[in-house]
């Protein structure tokens, strides 16, 4: 027999096995599942039998809490048992997708270590049949060659030899093939996987994990992890089955779901990455954007500007000197240099514009202003400026509640005399009370409360505290058309994006900040898009959290982007222990697409494609919009019918996206995609470059990319963004004149 062969047999004997342990269990499992079903109804009968459902007596409430802890451990338990069964079916369809054998040092036995997505042990011998993905020693598997390895368990460094490393595909419990490599995940599998048609939703790549995302995954030692990325080097996967490691190893490091927070990028990218965790066994963690935290602190208050707006708004302004300074305005107010005049503003604030009041009380002094600021001042434990405020007021008023009773028996007395009914007195002398109050509160409250938005004003209102406060510091030279236009937005009660950061980060330093506190692990995604200013608001939101922190300076927008920014960012967060990684290789596109996208920077990129050749990108000029519509169409549906599931028309702004849609409709199935709730199964997305990254699409058509509409580096960065989206083909189309920019 040959070996193949007999490797073969051996093989199919290993998946019967491991399949007929699967169905046993997962029997176990749904046998289990019906009692406890029966438990949990059970005891929620006998705690509204026997329990009181409301009550005074404070007696009851330790038997109440007893029978909703006993319902509540009952219900987690049933809850448990139901993921184990989900696990279970999918694992009968695909156990495991690796193997490799490994003798440890000092011992004889060969260990045969077979990887899938989940731990699979027998309960009647307590054997090992699949080991789960992120377990130690499955680091082996992703990390090393034939020979020599070790990898880190939690008691310490084990060495040993690995004498064979395999990869299987498994379909629908069938063992469709195997091969033997040595060194890496092999080409073949990464091939088949990236040949694929996309899906609406981020699959997992734990069949493909390569050597240098394990190592990011993995690492547990920094406490801020920087990855710069090209399109298309798996930035997104990598993060989300670094939470899922992270969440699996957390059980030693008490990290759970309530632990880990994602700032994404928007709602639509956050609905794309949320099948991922759940596929991989774990519960989706929150998601959140940045205008989710303006709106979370700033509420209703004000008519706020969106990200999405604001870059519709750019792409949109067609007269070259309007672009242009709210360009610098957006980079200016979100730069390093206005973070330090908001700083500068608030200390001059604290010192010099707090208007603290001589207090009295019936006649009486009771606090100079000096001795008041004085006591303000001395801040040990770095309390903001309102708590300290508070902490005052509530000073006062506790040396003014006992002259406040005398003051009130002082006016009984005098009432009384006059010869009023007593019945008459208390409430007489409650209602000059109230109003005696109210005018103290009034007063007191003058410089005890502070409002966020009128200090923020101050600092464009008045220009020579401006001038003042930037002294010493680069302003840019539009800083009146600035200041001009957001006194403008001010009067019309409108706040811009790019003020909602500064306005928000004024309030954190005067309030202080009670939220998020119980997150330890921050990833940030399309980290480019963030400036300075908004990472220092992230440092005082995620106070001692852990931070991964993921972009592509190339897919910057409305700035130049360079790799100086991963060095603010460090400066800015300031860990103890940080790594920068840098990888270059792209997966998404065929050889020919990124070759074409990397035309477009206009400057060398760093980018190593996976050897995947397709066809050349297409090129079509069209005489008029009608025939480009057509032509449009027809495309979309030749690839509907070659089997490609996600194919995206890209345009420029989202009015535009919903003029598409209204014409294209009428010849094929399309949608535009406007937010997360957007239907869009069985269609063709029409979405704005913008609202496009991240995402990614078997085939990409560029709508009209004419030299009016594509024509400044900014334009150049939307084309290489939407290029960039595509896995298998690429389609511009143009009418009149062709932009340079291609």
């Amino acid at each position: 027999m040959s070996d193949f062969k007999q490797n073969q047999e051996e093989e199919t004997l290993y998946l019967k096995k491991t399949l007929n342990v699967i169905k046993k269990e997962l029997q176990r499992e749904e046998d289990a599942l019906k009692n406890k079903f029966s438990d949990v109804v059970a005891s929620r009968k006998e705690m509204w039998e026997e329990s009181v459902h409301f009550s005074e007596d404070f007696d009851r409430i330790p038997e109440m809490n007893h029978f909703l802890s006993e319902v509540n451990m009952g219900t987690k338990d049933y809850i448990s048992t139901e993921r184990r069964i989900q696990r279970y079916n999918k694992m009968m369809k695909s156990p495991y997708f690796g193997r490799f054998d490994f003798i440890e040092e000092s011992f004889d036995d060969v260990e045969k270590i077979y990887i899938g997505l989940y731990n699979l042990m027998d309960s009647d011998n307590d054997d090992i049949l699949v080991y789960d993905w992120r377990a130690p020693i499955s680091s082996i598997f992703y990390r090393c060659e034939l020979g020599k390895g070790s990898y880190k368990s939690p008691v310490g460094i084990i060495n040993g030899d690995i004498l064979l490393k395999r990869q299987y595909k498994i379909k629908d419990c069938k063992l469709k093939y195997f091969f033997d490599s040595s060194i890496r995940i092999n080409d073949e599998i990464l091939q088949e996987v990236l040949s694929r048609s996309a899906s609406s939703k981020m699959r997992s790549i734990v069949e493909t994990i390569q050597k240098e995302q394990d190592l990011i995954i993995r690492d547990t030692e920094n406490e801020l992890l920087i990855v710069q990325g090209v399109a298309g080097s798996g930035k997104t996967s990598i993060a989300l089955h670094r939470i899922a490691f992270l969440l699996y190893e957390g059980l030693n490091s008490r990290l759970g779901i309530n632990n880990v927070i994602i700032i994404s990028p928007n709602s639509i990218f956050s609905k794309y990455i949320s099948d991922v965790l759940p596929e991989l066994g774990e519960e989706n963690v929150e998601q959140i954007t940045f205008d989710d935290i303006i709106l979370k602190f700033l509420g209703k208050r004000f008519s706020i500007e969106s990200r999405q707006i604001q870059l519709e708004t750019l792409v949109t302004l067609k007269d070259e000197e309007s672009f242009s300074s709210r360009i610098q305005s957006i980079q200016f107010k979100g730069s390093d240099v206005f973070h330090k005049v908001l700083d500068r503003l608030i200390e001059y604030y604290e010192k010099n514009l707090i208007d603290f009041r001589d207090i009295y009380y019936d006649g009486e002094i009771i606090e100079t202003r000096q001795e008041i600021k004085n006591f303000f001042l001395i801040n040990k434990i770095d309390m903001p400026i309102s708590k300290r405020l508070k902490r005052i007021e509530n000073m006062i008023l506790n040396k003014i509640h006992p002259l406040r009773e005398k003051r009130l028996e002082k006016i009984e007395r005098v009432v009384e005399k006059s010869g009023n009914h007593i019945l008459e007195i208390k409430p007489f002398s409650r209602l000059l009370a109230i109003k005696e109050a109210n005018r103290f509160m009034k007063h007191l409250h003058s410089f005890t409360e502070i409002d966020y938005m009128l200090l923020y004003k101050l600092l464009f209102s008045k220009k020579e505290l401006l001038v003042k406060l930037s002294e010493g510091l680069q302003l840019p030279e539009t800083i009146d058309k600035i200041a001009e236009q957001t006194n403008k937005n001010f009067e019309k009660g409108y706040i811009s994006y790019e003020d909602c950061a500064a306005l928000l980060y004024i309030k954190l330093k005067l309030e202080g900040i009670e939220e998020f506190s119980e997150i330890k692990q921050v990833v940030v995604d399309e980290a480019q898009d963030y400036y300075p200013l908004q990472y220092q608001i992230f440092k005082l939101l995620f106070k001692g959290a852990r931070y991964t922190i993921l972009g592509d300076f190339n897919q910057t927008i409305e700035k130049c982007g360079n790799k100086n920014l991963y060095d603010d960012i460090e400066e800015i967060l300031d860990k103890r222990k940080s790594v920068k990684i840098f990888m270059n290789k792209s997966y998404r596109s065929s050889v020919e697409i990124n070759l074409f996208s990397q035309k477009l920077l206009n400057r060398k990129c760093e980018l190593v494609s996976f050897e995947r050749h397709e066809a050349e990108p297409k090129v079509l000029h069209m005489e008029n919009r009608t025939s480009m519509d057509q032509a449009i169409a027809s495309d979309i549906n030749k690839c509907f019918e070659k089997g490609y599931e996600s194919i995206a028309v890209i345009c420029k702004t989202m009015q535009e996206a919903c003029d598409i849609e209204q014409r294209l409709k009428e010849l094929t199935k399309v949608a535009a995609l406007k937010d997360a709730d957007t239907e869009t199964k069985g269609c063709a997305f029409i979405i704005p470059a913008y609202l496009a990254k991240g995402l990614e699409f078997d085939v990409v058509i560029i709508y009209d990319a004419c030299a009016e509409k594509y024509k400044n580096d900014f334009d150049r960065r939307l084309l290489y963004v939407a290029c960039t989206r595509t896995l298998h083909e690429l389609s511009i189309y143009y009418t009149g004149e062709k932009s340079f920019l291609i």
